[in-house]
């Protein structure tokens, strides 16, 4: 069983892969955004080459915790996904997940251009990370 993490954007599509016995999380490549289509085509692509049992998105909740315009926006293009491909999906609070991203390239003083590229799947990892670690308690 592989897990696939995801951060949907609007521009780019941040993602991360488990390992096989689902203890760690590794990022892939970022997709960046075409069409509808052509994204849900690319991700399907992944899943069955990958073998992904599972996708964990992240939802971005607004800091109150409620659900605003954005996370329906994941929710609706997830529910195109699973149409396309169906698969278990669990949503995971990803609040901040970007800023943390950020900071972490900072901090490993990585250039502004590279972390432009960086930092989505690094907040992938993340999001994946965070659900593989509450899975083991």
């Amino acid at each position: 069983m592989r897990i696939l993490g995801m951060d949907l954007g609007e521009k780019r599509i941040g993602l991360a892969v488990s390992d096989e016995l689902v203890i760690t999380a590794q990022g892939l490549p970022t997709l960046k955004r075409k069409e509808i289509k052509e994204d849900l085509q690319q991700l399907v692509e992944i899943i069955k080459e990958k073998q992904i049992s599972k996708l964990v998105v992240g939802l971005p909740k607004n800091m109150n915790g409620t659900l605003g315009f954005q996370a329906e926006k994941v929710k609706k293009f997830v529910d195109l996904l699973i149409e396309e491909y169906p698969l278990e999906v669990v949503y995971w609070d990803e609040r901040l997940t970007t800023v943390a991203a950020q900071r972490t390239l900072l901090e490993s003083d990585v250039s502004r251009k590279k972390r432009k590229k960086a930092v989505d799947r690094i907040a992938a990892v993340m999001i994946l990370q965070g659900y593989l670690n509450r899975m083991k308690y």
